[in-house]
């Protein structure tokens, strides 16, 4: 990069983060502001431009720029292991296991390979310092992470792709630039954020380099396997000084998600199900000899939708969502099976017993409507209804009585019910989540800037409280 005078002075202010960049800084060119419409865009002086901004920028475009469809996590936090070495941390990659073989006995033979590699998943932990002793006992987790859902969006500028190898100048551009593209809010925004955060404390002498540790997993948006194995691998470790073999204890724990830079008091709990409904086949012009397990199966997921299920002041109404529905052969064939699948929101009970409470509710509905529809009084293959309810967790409260941040609270779900322990949880990112799993997902420089201020002040909070 031909650095001019006012870049130049924006990055001594923070040297060390941004010459973990400077490989992606030095493609930029002097340059007149990409992509902005003079007569919208507010007049940028030097003075609202935050000293981390090229490096905070920078980072958040590597990390969009680099494909992370869930399961595909492997180059990413390659590229994160470097960015973080090159800021002083000293890293660790953990080899996450396909999903399905989480719980499989022969894991830790899956883990004994040392070679590197984008095909395989890693979660990534980072402690402050060039040579940090790697451990967690009463330490702040900061933690966010690193896939996304499908498909790959391409890093923009204001709506319009910017290919990787074009030059920025993110000086030059006003504080309600859009910058777009899949993950940049859910959560890569939220990882460049704590990062930026992080090294700024660090740098500043405002925060103990033993109180912090970093970490950045996979998994999250299909199962939360690379916390759930995060976990796990916690459970298993002892403290150096523990007499009794006792596992590390977090002191707190700090996760990045889209909450428009409000702080999260919790979320909804959530749980799969799937509804299955039989029949009798027959021809359809004669439908009083047979049972159509497709209309059964509409009148019970129509009672579903309908049913208080439970709710809460906090969280509001439990809801259903149907998500995928199936059955029959043909048209003119009575069906024989139908079913479906949904996802429910859970606003009733604690994070362990939310999900009972839910099931208790469904299976209530399910058998009103066999009641009112007559099925098994004795007549031959008259048909029936089937509820399952999958592996889900009640609602999850996280710490929001924290000075100088306003307080929401999430429909969504989080990693925060799969990080075992008596650690208090934090929940807290730049974006929303009303675009984050859209074509259009994307935040305002704003919005990255002022989730950096925040996770400041919210790390000092939770290393402090």
């Amino acid at each position: 990069m031909k650095f001019n005078t006012r870049t130049a002075l924006t990055l001594s202010a923070l040297a060390p983060l941004a010459s973990a960049l400077l490989p992606i800084i030095e493609q930029q060119q002097q340059q007149q502001p990409l992509l902005s419409n003079p007569e919208t865009s507010n007049t940028v002086t030097e003075n609202d431009i935050p000293s981390y901004r090229v490096p905070l920028l920078s980072l958040h475009r590597t990390l969009v720029n680099t494909p992370s469809i869930s399961g595909t996590e492997g180059q990413v936090a390659l590229d994160l292991k470097k960015l973080l070495i090159d800021l002083d941390f000293t890293v660790q990659l953990q080899r996450v296991p396909p999903a399905a073989r989480i719980h499989d006995d022969d894991n830790d033979d899956d883990n004994d390979d040392d070679d590197e590699s984008p095909q395989y998943r890693y979660n990534v932990l980072a402690w402050p310092g060039r040579h940090a002793t790697p451990t967690f006992h009463n330490r702040t987790l900061i933690t966010s992470h690193i896939d996304v859902v499908p498909p790959f969006l391409p890093y923009a500028i204001n709506g319009s792709p910017v290919p990787p190898s074009e030059p920025l100048d993110f000086t030059s551009l006003s504080s309600d630039t859009l910058i777009s593209g899949r993950g940049s809010v859910d959560a890569k925004g939220s990882v460049a954020a704590q990062i930026t955060a992080t090294k700024e404390l660090l740098e500043n002498g405002e925060l103990d380099p033993a109180s912090v540790v970093l970490l950045y997993v996979v998994g999250e948006e299909i199962s939360g396997d690379g916390m759930k194995f995060f976990s796990s691998f916690l459970a298993n470790q002892t403290t150096s000084s523990s007499l009794s073999n006792t596992p590390p204890r977090l002191h707190a724990a700090i996760f990045g998600e889209p909450t428009t830079n409000l702080l999260a008091c919790g979320h909804k709990g959530i749980a799969s199900a799937l509804l299955t409904a039989t029949g009798k086949a027959g021809h359809s012009g004669y439908p009083w000899l047979g049972r159509s397990a497709t209309a059964l199966l509409v009148r019970a997921l129509d009672r579903l939708l309908q049913a208080d299920l439970g709710s809460s002041e906090r969280y509001g109404n439990t809801t259903v969502n149907v998500g995928v529905v199936q059955g029959g052969v043909a048209a003119n064939v009575i069906a024989k099976e139908a079913w479906a699948r949904m996802a429910v929101r859970i606003a009733v009970g604690g994070r362990k017993s939310g999900r009972g409470i839910l099931e208790g509710e469904m299976k209530r509905v399910v058998r009103e409507v066999l009641e009112e529809e007559g099925v098994g009084k004795g007549k031959e293959d008259d048909g029936g209804l089937e509820l399952v309810v999958g592996h889900g967790y009640g609602p999850v409260e996280c710490e929001c009585d924290v000075e100088g941040f306003g307080t929401m609270v999430a429909n969504y779900g989080t990693d925060v019910p799969n990080l075992e322990g008596e650690h208090t949880n934090y929940l807290y990112g730049p974006g929303t989540i009303l675009v984050a799993h859209g074509d259009n997902e994307g935040l305002t420089i704003q919005d990255l800037e002022e989730a950096v201020e925040g996770y400041k002040r919210l790390i000092k909070h939770a290393v402090g409280a």
